[in-house]
C-alpha cells in the first residue's frame, strides 16, 4: 500500500530532515528546478547539516545535479532532476536501504553494551519467556531506524530477541518523542528514571518481583500457588 505524502512543513509530521527534505524538493522546488544552500537554510532553520541530509537522498535513487554534472548550473546551485524512493514511506525506505552485514566484533560490542538483553522486552539470552516456559530467548543484533534529538535520522544497531524481531512493525524509534515524555514527568520520577538509566535496568518493588517470578511458573504450579494463598 502506498503511503500518501504528507506536507513537508506540517508541524505534526514526525520525520527526520532527510524525509522532510525529500518532501520539500517534491512540493516546493519541483522536478527540473534549481535550489541552493541558502534556500535549504531558510526552509530548515536551526537544522545543522540539512544540506547533507538532502544529499543522503542519493542513496535512495534521488538525482540532484551540480555544476560538475551540468556546466550550465552556477556553482552554488543544484537541479532537482528526479525523485527516487518515497522515503516518507517507512516500508519503501527500509526495502531500499542497503544492509551491510554486522561483523562479529560489532555484534559482540553491541550485545555487551545492551547487557545481553533484548532492548524491547528486556529478556536475557537463553532465558525462558514467562508466558511460554518451553521457549528460550535467542538474541540477535539488528538495525533500527532512529530519529535523534536533533531531528536527524540514523540507522543504529540494537539487540533484539527473535520473538520481538519477528513481531516488529519496523516503526522508527524516536529519541525526540521519548525526551518529550520524560520532560512531562514530575521531577521525582525524572530522578528515579535517571537512576534506572545509570544502572542499565529498571528498579522493581518486592511486589513486582513476586509477580514476575510467579508469572514464570508453569500454569499448573501457578494454579497450585494461587489456591494455597486463597485458603
Amino acid at each position: 500500500m502506498t503511503v500518501t505524502a504528507p506536507a513537508w512543513d506540517d508541524p505534526e509530521l514526525k520525520a527526520g530532515t532527510m524525509v522532510r527534505g525529500a518532501l520539500w524538493l517534491v512540493q516546493v522546488v519541483g522536478v527540473g528546478n534549481t535550489f541552493n544552500k541558502e534556500q535549504i537554510r531558510e526552509a530548515f532553520p536551526g537544522i545543522s547539516q540539512a544540506d547533507r541530509r538532502i544529499r543522503d537522498l542519493r542513496d535512495y535513487g534521488w538525482v540532484m545535479l551540480t555544476n560538475t554534472e551540468d556546466a550550465r548550473l552556477m556553482a552554488e546551485d543544484q537541479r532537482f532532476e528526479k525523485a527516487g524512493v518515497p522515503v516518507w514511506d517507512p516500508v519503501a525506505r527500509r526495502a531500499a536501504t542497503p544492509q551491510k552485514g554486522v561483523s562479529s566484533k560489532e555484534k559482540q560490542a553491541v550485545l555487551a553494551r545492551d547487557h545481553y538483553m533484548c532492548t524491547l522486552c528486556g529478556i536475557s539470552g537463553g532465558e525462558s519467556y514467562h508466558d511460554d516456559s518451553n521457549q528460550t530467548a535467542v538474541l540477535s543484533v539488528t538495525r533500527r531506524t532512529t530519529v535523534l534529538l536533533d531531528g536527524n535520522e540514523e540507522t543504529l544497531l540494537v539487540t533484539e530477541c527473535k520473538r520481538c524481531r519477528s513481531g516488529s512493525t519496523g516503526e522508527t524509534a524516536r529519541a525526540d518523542e521519548v525526551m518529550a515524555d520524560i520532560r512531562n514527568l514530575d521531577p521525582g520520577d525524572q530522578r528515579r528514571l535517571l537512576r534506572w538509566m545509570e544502572r542499565g535496568r529498571r528498579g522493581t518493588t518486592p511486589l513486582e518481583r513476586a509477580w514476575n517470578t510467579y508469572r514464570r511458573l508453569p500454569a499448573a504450579a501457578r494454579d497450585e500457588l494461587r489456591s494455597a494463598l486463597q485458603e
